[in-house]
């Protein structure tokens, strides 16, 4: 039996449904999820932990905790929209920071190019694969693509 999330859709990874907005602390969340991939630290002294799900997943949640330690949200990152705020420029830690951990990282060395890797889902079960290209020496994006698992 799966659970569902916020939009009424299945949710892959069980712990996030456990949790409640605004309620859930900090030890919650670790219970529930585990320990975060990364924490990132905020300016205001909030503090969001990134829990990728790949390489084989599809998810990657964002859990955003406020200064007292308090879930005040959760989001799933990979999603078209988020895939397109990626843009020409920008570096490897905001892409991280909007995606979270790729599933795969390669390097072409002919091009010149570090290409990180997310399998999502676009639409209910429609499989894709989103890739961010960056220089190797700027570390900065250069360009975006994707391909389906099946036809690449």
């Amino acid at each position: 039996m799966f659970g569902c999330n916020q939009h009424g859709r299945p949710i892959e990874d069980f712990g996030i449904e456990k949790l409640t907005k605004g309620v859930s602390t900090e030890a919650d969340v670790r219970q529930a999820m585990g320990e975060p991939e990364m924490v990132w630290n905020e300016p205001s002294g909030a503090r969001t932990f990134e829990y990728p799900k790949g390489p084989e997943g599809h998810r990657t949640w964002m859990v955003e905790l406020d200064v007292s330690g308090i879930m005040r949200d959760y989001r799933q990152t990979l999603t078209d929209e988020n895939f397109a705020r990626v843009q020409a420029g920008m570096t490897r830690d905001d892409v991280r920071r909007l995606l979270g951990k790729p599933g795969s990282t390669a390097t072409f060395p002919l091009k010149n190019e570090e290409v990180w890797d997310w399998r999502y889902f676009s639409g209910p079960v429609t499989e894709r694969f989103f890739h961010v290209h960056f220089d190797r020496d700027s570390g900065k994006v250069v360009r975006m693509s994707s391909s389906d698992p099946v036809k690449g």
